[in-house]
């Protein structure tokens, strides 16, 4: 990392809100949170992942960034590291993390590290982005380096990569890939972290919006939608029957990201909720209260999120956890239902279903 001892003099190109001191607490995801402070509570945690760094292809990495990449500076792509020292800015991260352009067409970044962050984002996604999507994407990932999320990540790449060559071993791979498929769940609550960041620095939401939905559909704003991208995310959410919802847990199950239209409605979202109003009104956790974070609070807060999402989600799943939840009378008959889809005449022609929709039945 490199110091970066007149980072204050580097002030937004436009009036924006800084966060002196600001906890990555603030913004993370309560799933996130919950796992990040238990994870800072563990005695010796730092030194295990120290002496683990050891067994990772860390140097590697930074060797073959270092040689086969451009590192972002005053002299290389100077318009990034501009982007780069204002995030750190407002966020307020004291060391800005060297950062690289890697040729790639794939529209990517990313946050590696152990020690040292590094952040890598590709040619695909620089000649993607504008100005202001951008700077929300170099937000996201100073967030995860703001979080500590780029160890974690960085494991993850490493296990990913362990499993293919397990992968003949009796019961080897099944064990590296139950590791696996928690820390992808994790992470792709930590990228919803990473998303709220990036609005943070650049509180632009429709810059947001845009950069997300270019990751979906390419650079061609001018046939897409902001509105009719977030109803995708709807209609993905709370449409079909039981199997669409099975067919969205496997679909989901091999990413470490969340679905693009997911994370645009997920940041819609916050970005209209009290918690990031009390950000912008300068209440946020602090980074020297980190020390004093309650676990229990945080799984509280966690469970209750994961409570609030079965109450209101609108997918077929869901909506039978909550009838068996509250006891549904009716239970064998929801089950058909939501696994084949309502009837609107059963075999006796009931008058009772003429409200149901037949388009649902199975075999349609």
């Amino acid at each position: 990392m490199t110091e970066s001892p007149d980072r204050d003099a580097n002030v937004p190109g436009r009036n924006r809100r800084r966060f002196p001191g600001i906890s990555s607490r603030s913004y993370e995801h309560p799933a996130d949170r919950s796992a990040l402070v238990a994870l800072r509570k563990l005695s010796g945690f730092d030194t295990v992942f120290k002496t683990l760094s050891g067994l990772l292809p860390e140097r590697s990495l930074r060797l073959l960034f270092l040689s086969d990449s451009v590192r972002v500076g005053d002299q290389q792509f100077a318009h990034l590291h501009a982007m780069l020292r204002d995030a750190c800015y407002i966020l307020d991260l004291e060391k800005v993390p060297p950062m690289y352009v890697n040729q790639d067409p794939q529209p990517n970044a990313m946050c590696i590290g152990l020690d040292e962050p590094i952040i890598v984002v590709t040619t695909g996604l620089v000649e993607l982005l504008d100005e202001e999507e951008m700077r929300a994407v170099i937000g996201h990932e100073v967030g995860h380096a703001l979080s500590g999320h780029a160890v974690y990540r960085t494991i993850l790449l490493f296990l990913t990569n362990l499993a293919t060559k397990v992968a003949w071993i009796p019961l080897g791979n099944v064990a590296v890939m139950a590791i696996v498929t928690a820390l992808r769940e994790w992470f792709r609550k930590s990228e919803l972290s990473a998303d709220r960041a990036g609005l943070l620095v650049g509180q632009d939401l429709q810059a947001s919006m845009r950069g997300l939905m270019k990751l979906a559909g390419g650079n061609h704003l001018h046939e897409m939608n902001v509105d009719a991208f977030l109803k995708q995310a709807e209609e993905y959410e709370s449409g079909g029957d039981l199997r669409d919802s099975v067919l969205k847990i496997l679909n989901v199950l091999p990413r470490s990201h969340p679905f693009t239209t997911v994370r645009a409605a997920e940041l819609k979202k916050w970005s209209e909720s009290r918690d990031y109003q009390r950000i912008m009104d300068g209440h946020y956790s602090r980074r020297d209260e980190d020390k004093d974070a309650s676990v229990s609070d945080s799984f509280r807060d966690s469970a209750a999120h994961y409570a609030d999402s079965v109450r209101t989600s609108k997918d077929p799943l869901m909506g039978l956890v909550r009838d068996i939840a509250g006891g549904a009378g009716d239970l064998g008959g929801k089950l058909r239902d939501t696994v084949f889809g309502s009837r609107s005449n059963g075999a006796g022609g009931a008058d009772g279903a003429s409200g149901s929709d037949d388009s649902g039945s199975a075999g349609k």
